[in-house]
C-alpha cells in the first residue's frame, strides 16, 4: 500500500486559539496545499477572552467566523472544538474530544504547538495531540469515528516570538508569506486586539520571525519545526515541503 510520502497527505495543524495557526505555521500549510496536500485545521478554544470591546459569547462566534474564513483560503477542513479560551484543561472528557477529532480528521501529518510555549492552552494543546494522536490508533478505545489506521508524526511548530525553540527543520516559506499574512488579515478582532490593546502589530511580528528564521536556514523567509523524535513516530521521509 502507498505510503503518505507517495499520494496525497492530509496535513492537520491543531492550534490552541482561533489565530494561533496563521502566527506559527500557515506558510508551511500554504506550501503542503500547493503540492496537492489536503489541509485540516482545528482550534481548540473559541478565544471568546481576546477582546476589550466585545462580551464572550459574541466574541466566541466572531473569532468562529474569522477562523473558519481564514481556513477557507487553503481550501480547509475546519474543526471547531469551543473549549473556553484560558480553561483548557487535559481530563478525561477533553481528552475523549481530541481522540475523536484526529480519528475524523485520519492525518498523516500533524502540526501543533510546542510541549513548552508561553501559555497554558498552547502547552495542553501539546499534551492532548500527543496522546490522543498515539490512543486513536488503539481499537478498544471507543469513539464515534473508526480508529486511524496508525500513529501520525508529530511537528512542533515554533513559539511566539520564536523563544527557547530551536528547529529541527525549516520550511521556506517566501512565496507563501503572502498567504500567511493574508490568512492573518482575516482575524480583524485579533489585529486591533493585539494593537490596540497590546501594543503588537501581528503582521509585522509574523514578517519578523520569519525573516530571522529565513536568515538561520538561508532563504528569505522561513517557518521553523521540532519532529517529536519519539517511537513510533521517527522515519527516514521528510513530510514537510
Amino acid at each position: 500500500m502507498d505510503g503518505p510520502e507517495q499520494r496525497q497527505r492530509r496535513v492537520l495543524a491543531v492550534g490552541a486559539h482561533p489565530d494561533d495557526i496563521e502566527i506559527l505555521c500557515a506558510g508551511t500549510l500554504a506550501r503542503c496545499h500547493a503540492r496537492g496536500d489536503q489541509i485540516i485545521i482545528c482550534v481548540a478554544t473559541n478565544g471568546d477572552m481576546g477582546s476589550m470591546t466585545h462580551m464572550p459569547p459574541e466574541l466566541a462566534e466572531i473569532r468562529r467566523q474569522e477562523a473558519q474564513e481564514s481556513a477557507s483560503r487553503l481550501e480547509a477542513e475546519f474543526y471547531w472544538l469551543n473549549f473556553p479560551d484560558e480553561f483548557l484543561y487535559h481530563d478525561h472528557g477533553t481528552r475523549m474530544r481530541f481522540i475523536e477529532m484526529i480519528r475524523a480528521a485520519r492525518p498523516d501529518i500533524i502540526l501543533t504547538h510546542a510541549p513548552d510555549d508561553y501559555h497554558m492552552d498552547h502547552r495542553i494543546v501539546s499534551e492532548l495531540v500527543f496522546v490522543s494522536s498515539f490512543i486513536s490508533a488503539v481499537p478498544h478505545v471507543e469513539t464515534d469515528s473508526a480508529v486511524h489506521s496508525h500513529i501520525a508524526p508529530i511537528y512542533y511548530f515554533d513559539t511566539l516570538a520564536g523563544v527557547n525553540f530551536l528547529p529541527t527543520e525549516y520550511v521556506d516559506i517566501s512565496e507563501t508569506l503572502e498567504k500567511k499574512l493574508e490568512m492573518m488579515r482575516c482575524h480583524a478582532s485579533q489585529l486591533e486586539w493585539l494593537g490596540k490593546y497590546n501594543g503588537i502589530d501581528i503582521l509585522e511580528f509574523i514578517a519578523s520571525v520569519a525573516r530571522f528564521r529565513g536568515l538561520q536556514s538561508g532563504v528569505r523567509y522561513a517557518e521553523g519545526f521540532r519532529r517529536a523524535d519519539v517511537w513510533p513516530r521517527t522515519g527516514t521521509v521528510r513530510h514537510l515541503p
